[in-house]
């Protein structure tokens, strides 16, 4: 068992070399903090498993594992930080960069 209670420590061959680490249930709105893994029992031998990884973190990934988006997926903008669409950047400078006009109305 983990400290938290939640996992179960394990001990991972990969390729030439051993690892410990520890297994937890997915939980919905739960950060990730290592790899998505599904573990399938051995019918021979139930507590080894064979382990089908689906999701690895930038981080532990190897280089060539990294993918980097092409030349054209990459743009500069100018305006507010996470626009959703182009749409949404014209009518942000449309209310936004335009003169403001002086009222004529005594304060």
């Amino acid at each position: 068992m983990t400290p938290d209670g939640e996992g179960l420590k394990i001990l991972r061959a990969r390729g030439d070399r051993l690892e410990l680490g520890a297994v937890r249930p997915l939980r919905e709105g739960a950060p990730i903090t290592g790899e998505v893994v599904t573990l399938r029992p051995r019918p021979s031998f139930p507590a080894l498993c064979d382990v089908e990884t689906h999701f690895k973190p930038a981080q532990e990934a190897s280089a060539n594992d990294r993918q980097e988006p092409p030349p054209s997926a990459v743009v500069q903008r100018t305006g507010p930080a996470q626009v959703a669409t182009d749409e949404y950047r014209r009518n942000w400078d449309a209310i936004w960069n335009r003169p403001v006009a002086k009222s004529k109305l005594a304060n």
